[in-house]
């Protein structure tokens, strides 16, 4: 049995578009698992989930889910565009952290008022069901979730999907590595064992190390910080993800270049990628 992960949005921040940034894909994030027996899992709901209703089209969605890693823009702004929530028929439902001054689902529909979208949020033929979750484990069809609390502005979770006939997936976007601002030694060392003996890590590397000091507390990792997590953790495989808007396809590929060489001298059997729209691989 094969359980695929695809990836529909690789950005962060802000959708871009143009011929620089044409093979990396300009979407925000936007990520799905496909299993024999399990009902649609979709992590994020950026830009790129535009292009999963597309792949989609008319049919309802049954029994999909989708967990939020956060409500940052660029994590839910392309939940109004998701065409199956205009069909009858679609059941989806929506799970994530609570966020600091409102319900989860205020914050979804707030981004449909009046003011800034035409339709709002009730008006979708078949309007999702949205429930909160806290930082510990819980069960999803399908999936044994693990949430971890990451270090970025606002409520923010990674989390750990496993189930029997898959590698162990860990989707952590926007998770800043470097302990001194909002977390301690501690959280590093409690992140490296929620990591542990993961297969497939998709992680945060939105700077390069020579950015990085004038970014200090915005919430976001390294390439080198990944890489340096990845062979911590025992990963088998680190997917490079939420690319920052003004990297080119040429940057992201030179960063992937100078991952992998960081890689062979840390951990000679990780295998580096960098997420990319479209991208597809087998767990």
């Amino acid at each position: 049995m094969t359980v695929t992960l695809t990836f529909w949005g690789t950005r962060g921040s802000i959708p871009v578009s143009g011929p620089a940034t044409a093979r990396t894909g300009g979407s925000t994030s936007c990520v799905t698992l496909e299993a024999t027996g399990a009902p649609l899992t979709i992590l994020d709901a950026g830009t790129g989930i535009r292009a999963l209703g597309a792949s989609i089209g008319n049919r309802p969605l049954t029994g999909g889910q989708l967990l939020i890693s956060h409500t940052h823009w660029d994590h839910i702004q392309g939940l109004p565009f998701f065409t199956p929530l205009w069909h009858q028929g679609t059941s989806l439902t929506i799970v994530g952290p609570r966020p600091e001054r409102a319900s989860l689902a205020s914050v979804l529909e707030r981004q449909m008022e009046a003011d800034v979208f035409p339709v709002p949020f009730a008006q979708f033929a078949e309007p999702p069901q949205v429930r909160e979750a806290a930082a510990e484990p819980f069960e999803l069809p399908g999936y044994s979730v693990r949430p971890f609390r990451l270090n970025h502005p606002g409520v923010t979770f990674g989390y750990r999907l496993e189930r029997p006939d898959m590698g162990t997936l860990a989707y952590v976007t926007d998770n800043e590595l470097v302990p001194g601002h909002s977390v301690s030694s501690a959280w590093r060392d409690q992140l490296g064992l929620w990591l542990s003996g993961v297969h497939t890590l998709v992680h945060d590397a939105m700077y390069l190390d020579s950015e990085l000091s004038q970014r200090r507390g915005w919430g976001h990792s390294t390439v080198g910080e990944a890489v340096a997590l990845a062979a911590d953790a025992g990963a088998t495989r680190l997917v490079l993800f939420h690319h920052d808007p003004g990297r080119s396809d040429d940057a992201v590929d030179a960063m992937l270049t100078s991952a992998r060489e960081q890689a062979a001298r840390r951990a000679p059997g990780l295998e580096v990628l960098a997420a990319r729209d479209g991208l597809v691989l087998h767990l």
